[in-house]
């Protein structure tokens, strides 16, 4: 299968990751755990936290003593994830092909990372995957951004940041014919006494609720709810930013 992602999209983002828009991400994201996910397993639970990041979910959730492994297709986001989250054990690996041998009493994927598989076909991909490495009853919690998210917030928003050694600006514009986002993203970084510049184009996929559901559904999974985080639980995300959480259920 051709891949549509480029990894080094994820390198250029780690330190903006790490640095800039993390913390805010996770204090969105914990909560939502503690409503959907934790309080379904049982103590010292093995997770794996798919597209993992720069590793601050996974700490998070070693400081709760469950077992985490973490993979992510990004070298830079993992060297970062191993500064964050050193006792979680982490995987250079392509959500789309992942085949480990450990399984899984819970897979999460959060932070619209999934966002990033471009087409239908290797989402379902993915999603096989996932059931694939879970155990009997094992849950998948995952997290999209829909097409109120990218309505709102990708009608040409900018945001960046200034540094000593380095600053960064995007700007995000959204295609609502061919469901498609895009950050227009440029970094300086400052190497022996002179600026370098870098500019990258990078791509999400706005996905149908519809869609991702179906998509469950033909993987295996079963008893699939959804949830608006702002509409139905309650807490501060954007209209748009929708939850899924499904079971792996093995008929007797």
């Amino acid at each position: 299968m051709n891949s549509t992602i480029r990894y080094d999209d994820y390198d250029v983002l780690a330190r903006i990751y790490n640095e800039d828009w993390v913390l805010g991400l996770f204090e969105e994201t914990i909560p939502v755990l503690e409503k959907l996910l934790l309080p379904h397993l049982t103590q010292g639970a093995h997770i794996l936290d798919l597209c993992c990041g720069t590793g601050h979910l996974a700490q998070q959730l070693l400081k709760q003593d469950y077992k985490i492994t973490g993979i992510d297709g990004s070298e830079q986001m993992l060297l970062y994830a191993r500064e964050n989250a050193p006792e979680a054990k982490l995987i250079l690996g392509d959500a789309r092909f992942f085949d480990l041998a450990a399984k899984f009493d819970a897979v999460v994927s959060t932070t619209g990372s999934l966002n990033y598989v471009m087409n239908i076909e290797e989402l379902e991909c993915v999603f096989n995957n996932v059931y694939n490495a879970l155990n009997e009853n094992g849950i998948f919690l995952c997290h999209f951004f829909t097409e109120e998210e990218f309505q709102s917030n990708w009608s040409g928003k900018i945001s960046g940041n200034i540094k000593d050694d380095y600053a960064w600006s995007t700007k995000n514009i959204y295609n609502p014919e061919n469901k498609i986002g895009q950050i227009y993203l440029t970094v300086f970084t400052l190497l022996e006494k002179s600026w370098q510049r870098l500019d990258k184009v990078i791509s999400e996929k706005c996905y149908a609720k519809e869609e991702i559901l179906s998509a469950l559904e033909t993987a295996g999974f079963s008893e699939i709810s959804s949830y608006d985080a702002h509409h139905d639980l309650g807490i501060s995300q954007p209209p748009g930013s929708n939850y899924f959480i499904c079971y792996k259920r093995v008929p007797i």
